[in-house]
């Protein structure tokens, strides 16, 4: 049991640290000072839900790793993230319609975790449910701006749909890992969430005037179980983690 919940920790603070290091890139180069603002701070509370869910990750392995040293001192192959959260930045569209596709999941997930059956697991959805509610208000509102904006920014938003739809469908392939943690109530199956997931995406990207790719294609990497990422995530641990490596056992 504490195996499972183990893996399932690192596989919620792994999209939250990956997707908050890609958002933070936006620093400094947002298009308008508004967004440029609203993007870091998305990024903080991402990395603010990174830090509850790997302390806890630490605490339950027994090991006495830390959040820092699980973020910063593991290798590709042992981070949990789905591809999505990985996936270059793109233009201003792609970068807002990646982090709808995965608020969605998130604010949905956090809601079920509420009910877990751990009481840690509870106290920490509870409160990053709060975050996560005014991300999807926020990422949804902009996918619906800009899908149903200008030509240019309607195409924009079409091929980032086209790119990044098959990706979200991996939040839902499920392991033993994901049913172990179900049947003891602590965290709910993915795929149990799929169905309401489909239903509020479908929704939103109607009402951006965009349309969903025809084939119901979804990538199979296996980002989290650690048996296949994208190039691409190595490249970012070596951003993310270089002064932790370069300067061992400092701290801030």
């Amino acid at each position: 049991m504490a195996d499972a919940l183990f893996e399932s920790l690192l596989r919620l603070g792994d999209n939250a640290l990956i997707l908050g290091h890609r958002v933070s890139e936006w620093c400094g180069h947002a298009p308008v000072l508004e967004e440029d603002i609203a993007l870091a701070n998305t990024a903080l509370d991402l990395l603010g839900q990174t830090n509850l869910w790997l302390e806890y990750a630490g605490e339950v392995e027994g090991k006495g790793r830390s959040a820092d040293d699980l973020a910063f001192l593991r290798d590709a192959w042992d981070f949990r993230n789905v591809l999505l959260v990985e996936l270059p930045n793109g233009d201003f569209g792609q970068t807002i319609l990646r982090q709808y596709l995965y608020d969605q999941f998130n604010l949905m997930n956090l809601e079920a975790l509420k009910g877990s059956t751990d009481t840690r697991v509870s106290e920490i959805a509870e409160k990053a449910a709060k975050e996560a509610a005014y991300h999807v208000e926020r990422s949804r509102g902009t996918v619906v701006g800009l899908g149903d904006g200008t030509e240019e920014s309607h195409r924009r938003m079409q091929d980032a749909l086209n790119i990044l739809y098959p990706y979200a469908l991996e939040l839902f392939i499920t392991d033993e890992v994901d049913a172990e943690m179900a049947k003891a109530g602590i965290i709910p199956d993915p795929k149990s969430l799929e169905d309401t997931y489909l239903a509020a995406v479908g929704a939103t990207i109607s009402e951006a005037t965009l349309e969903l790719p025809q084939a119901h294609f979804g990538h199979r990497g296996s980002g989290r179980d650690g048996r296949m990422h994208t190039e691409h995530l190595g490249h970012i641990l070596t951003q993310m983690q270089w002064l932790q490596r370069a300067y061992p056992g400092q701290s801030w």
